[in-house]
């Protein structure tokens, strides 16, 4: 299948009538298949890996996942309103460009694009914990290496097969993780003893300093809440899906996300929970009072973690294809596969990614894969904000076919406090975070003056 025809770039002044649906890739998800990609971009190694790296803030964590349950809640409602505006692949990016112009749009899709590689990085390290639990590695960095690297390459190779079957893999990966976890999460429950839970705040910071922080961490377990919107235009009636699948895949993970911290909270001792490789594993073999239970939640957590990557591989790739259509990406991302993927942009992630991999570890896992999430953080909440920023643009504009009067004030309300989640959780990601990701989004400026300078030059005469 060729690559859609590509889609003038508008300015801020043009850019006032909603993005048509270019001709491309066959819409290929239903509502199902929608809810599946964003829960399983969500659900991924955030409930298996994150309860040990929050641990050390105390169960104000707990408090952490309510309140970005809600944020992420409102995302999805931006999302589903923006994608009715605007119901074509690489959402974030379509957004803040159609808004402000080819700059915004180019820095919300280098962000994302940079959050994804790293993101992806970080879960297939996730994975090692896991499969330390079924296959001993001994602290073996190669092996573990090798193993992360496996994680990576093996979803990757399935993206190539086409969106089809990426879909198909999120359902099933899907249903596999969501039972047992849901079940875990609520038989758990039984077994809970107060005391392992430990003290409410144990960061020796103040309250909101906690929360913030650990909120910083815990957005990297809720990052996929946009997918529907990235890929808008594999989606069925896209219009009214993506929103629907947001919300829905939002709630059911936000249920999961909640009940299944505060089991493992209340099976694992604080200070075993801190120190933990398998936080979930160690959970359930609380509750069997053996180590089968732990086994069978490794196979899981790895069954999870790898269909996670299989959808963030596909958002990593859409995104930047979205933006080479429009001349903002290097060209090769624009080129599609026959299976309907873009097939360059896939590479890319895969090779940045094992680039990281070896970085890790290299200097340390145990130290890189929070600064990684944290990376994730700064870097994912950048097109969140633009987003938000570009509903709110248009609200402003107020113009008669765009915002209902009914609906202002709740799309008002839903875009600034999108806006508002957006940036606090920077703020919470830390200095060194936000330091580190804004060199990566600085990164691109070079990448965009290339580019537009080759644009203006083509159209000289």
């Amino acid at each position: 299948m060729t690559a859609p025809v590509p889609v003038p770039v508008p300015t801020p002044a043009e850019a006032t009538e909603p993005t048509p649906a270019p001709s491309g890739p066959r819409r290929t998800f239903g509502l199902a298949a929608a809810t599946a990609l964003v829960m399983g971009n969500i659900i991924g190694g955030g409930i298996f890996a994150l309860p040990a790296a929050v641990a050390p803030y105390g169960t104000v964590s707990l408090l952490a996942f309510v309140v970005l349950s809600v944020a992420a809640v409102l995302l999805a409602l931006l999302f589903g309103k923006l994608a009715r505006r605007s119901p074509v692949t690489g959402g974030l990016y379509v957004y803040p460009r159609d808004a402000f112009g080819p700059f915004a749009g180019f820095l919300s899709a280098w962000s994302y694009w940079t959050m994804c590689w790293v993101s992806i990085a970080a879960l297939a390290v996730a994975v090692v914990g896991y499969v330390d639990v079924l296959v001993p590695l001994h602290g073996n960095h190669v092996l573990e290496g090798a193993v992360a690297l496996a994680a990576l390459w093996l979803p990757a190779a399935a993206n190539f097969a086409g969106t089809r079957y990426v879909g198909a893999v999120q359902i099933v990966s899907t249903v596999l993780k969501f039972v047992p976890l849901l079940v875990v999460a609520t038989v758990g429950l039984f077994f809970v003893d107060t005391d392992n839970f430990g003290p409410f705040n144990a960061s020796g910071d103040s309250t909101p300093g906690a929360l913030a922080a650990a909120a910083a961490l815990l957005l990297y377990s809720f990052l996929g809440v946009e997918s529907a919107a990235v890929s808008a235009g594999e989606v069925e009636n896209p219009e009214r899906t993506v929103g629907r699948a947001s919300v829905l895949g939002t709630l059911g993970s936000a249920v999961v996300y909640i009940l299944g911290t505060v089991a493992v909270f209340g099976l694992v001792p604080h200070d075993k929970l801190v120190k933990s490789g398998a936080p979930f594993a160690d959970a359930v073999n609380a509750i069997t009072g053996g180590g089968w239970g732990g086994t069978v939640i490794a196979l899981v957590a790895v069954a999870s973690i790898v269909g996670c990557l299989n959808g963030w591989i596909l958002m990593a790739a859409q995104m930047p294809y979205a933006a080479a259509r429009d001349g903002l990406f290097p060209k090769p991302f624009a080129k599609v596969g026959k299976g309907g993927v873009p097939g360059f942009g896939v590479w890319a992630v895969a090779v940045l990614g094992t680039l990281l991999i070896a970085l890790n570890y290299t200097a340390g896992p145990d130290t890189t894969f929070r600064v990684l999430v944290l990376i994730t953080t700064f870097t994912g909440c950048v097109p969140y904000l633009l987003s938000a920023a570009a509903q709110l643009y248009w609200l402003a504009q107020g113009t008669r076919h765009r915002v209902r009067p009914a609906g202002l004030v709740r799309d008002l309300i839903v875009a600034a406090l999108s806006f508002a989640f957006s940036f606090w959780l920077i703020a919470g990601a830390g200095y060194a975070a936000v330091y580190q990701g804004v060199l990566f989004l600085f990164a691109g400026i070079p990448v965009y003056v290339w580019l537009r300078g080759r644009q203006r030059e083509d159209a000289t005469p």
